[in-house]
């Protein structure tokens, strides 16, 4: 647990796990309903693998710059300089975020969006974003399992579900009820400001909170980036889909093996594999013949 404001209520609680010595690890933001641990299927796979991985909780913050300050100050005390985030729903509103408010001296080096969004307005709950702090927590929970599958589902999503119901059961009232007035204030990306950041956009197929045009409005945002499709995965597929969540986060992260910002222990990556990235790279680099 770690307090880098002036205020000390806001702790900021994280698992930073692997090999130390890499200084652009991985960074996990989860969505409302989410605490640090919700992330576990990925710090448990690629720490295996040789990557560094933070999974992060936010302390209570009310605006969306308040916590970009918040966040740059907590990877001034990790003495982060670049990092590559993963956000989910929420969490990938508040990475964009802060790609775009750090993006004249670049603290992002690559961005992994899993179910998020670019504009709180989808939501059609700004008019209400002020209020969230008068309710009592039980509204708040109810608020939030609004979006939850129901119905007949697998038993690796009726187990995902089950387990960030059990983590949202953990959140306090204002815990709850700043990461909703985050959620809904009205506010969205400014692309132009995060346009030369390497993208990997991750959806799901199948029923989740986002909407078809949310989904479509983050293709335009980023007509470059990589797409990651799942077939199935609700809400949380870090949760229910992990294995294949790893992969297209293995595959995001491959470009940067071999370079300064690789989230990798280069001993953990053959001599074959940094020969394909190298090339990879160069043909990438070369502008392409009319």
């Amino acid at each position: 647990q770690i307090i880098v404001d002036d205020d000390d209520s806001k702790v900021w609680s994280l698992y930073d796990a692997g090999p130390r010595s890499i200084r652009c690890p991985l960074i996990f933001l989860p969505p409302v309903s989410g605490t640090a641990d919700v992330f576990f299927q990925q710090i448990l796979a690629l720490t295996g693998w040789g990557y560094r991985v933070i999974a992060l909780q936010y302390p209570v913050y009310w605006d969306h710059l308040e916590f970009c300050d918040g966040f740059r100050k907590l990877l001034d005390h990790l003495q982060l300089d670049k990092v590559h985030l993963f956000g989910a729903s929420l969490g990938g509103f508040l990475a964009q975020k802060f790609a775009e408010y750090t993006h004249k001296s670049p603290r992002v080096q690559s961005l992994i969006l899993c179910n998020s969004f670019s504009d709180t307005s989808i939501f059609n709950q700004t008019w209400t974003a002020n209020s969230f702090w008068l309710m009592p927590a039980f509204m708040l929970k109810k608020i939030v399992l609004g979006n939850f599958a129901s119905g007949p589902l697998d038993p690796e999503m009726a187990d995902g579900i089950d387990f960030m119901v059990d983590r949202l059961e953990s959140l306090g009232q204002s815990e709850l009820a700043s990461r909703l007035t985050l959620n809904c204030q009205n506010s969205y990306v400014e692309p132009h400001k995060i346009r030369d950041i390497p993208v990997t956009i991750m959806d799901v197929f199948d029923q989740s909170a986002l909407s078809t045009e949310a989904k479509e409005e983050m293709y335009k945002l980023y007509p470059n980036a990589r797409r990651a499709h799942l077939k199935t995965g609700g809400n949380f597929p870090y949760l229910c889909r992990s294995a294949e969540v790893n992969l297209y986060i293995q595959i995001h992260l491959l470009q940067f093996h071999g370079t300064r910002y690789a989230a990798i222990d280069p001993s953990m990556v053959s001599a074959e594999e940094l020969e394909v990235q190298k090339i990879s790279l160069h043909s990438s680099n070369e502008p392409e013949e009319q």
